[in-house]
C-alpha cells in the first residue's frame, strides 16, 4: 500500500494534534498500520499500532499510553493518530507504516510500507 501522512504541526505543551496516515489498496483493512517517530539524534522508536482484521485492536508505547489514541476509519482507508496533552519529549518526525502478517509490532522492519513523514514540533 501507498501511505501519505499528514497533521503535524506547532502546538504548545498540553496541547493536542490528530496525524492522518491514509492508504491506498483494496486490503486496507486487513493492515496492520503503525506510527513511529524519530527525534533529532535518536533512533526511529514505536508509538502505537492498529491491527488489521483485528476489529479495533490497539497496541502503545508506554511513553503515550493514557495520552495517544489510534484509531481506524477503514471506508475512508485511512488510521488517525490524535495526540493530547503534548510533551516537549513528543517533538518528533511522524512516520505510519503498514504490513501484513506482523508479530512484533513494535519493530519497524517488520513493515513493508512507509509513508513520509510529519513533523510535530512542541514548544514548552
Amino acid at each position: 500500500v501507498q501511505l501519505q501522512a499528514s497533521g503535524g504541526g506547532l502546538v504548545q505543551a498540553g496541547g493536542s494534534l490528530r496525524l492522518s496516515c491514509a492508504a491506498s489498496g483494496r486490503a486496507f483493512p486487513t493492515y496492520t498500520v503503525g506510527w513511529f517517530r524519530q527525534a533529532p539524534g535518536k533512533e526511529r522508536e514505536f508509538v502505537a499500532a492498529a491491527i488489521g482484521g483485528s476489529g479495533g485492536s490497539s497496541n502503545y508505547a508506554d511513553s503515550v499510553k493514557g495520552r495517544f489514541t489510534i484509531s481506524r476509519d477503514n471506508a475512508k482507508n485511512t488510521v488517525y493518530l490524535q495526540m493530547n496533552s503534548l510533551k516537549p519529549e513528543d517533538m518528533a518526525v511522524y512516520y505510519c507504516a503498514a504490513g501484513r502478517y506482523i508479530k512484533s509490532k513494535a519493530d519497524s522492519y517488520e513493515y513493508n510500507d512507509w509513508g513520509q513523514g510529519t513533523l510535530v514540533t512542541v514548544s514548552s
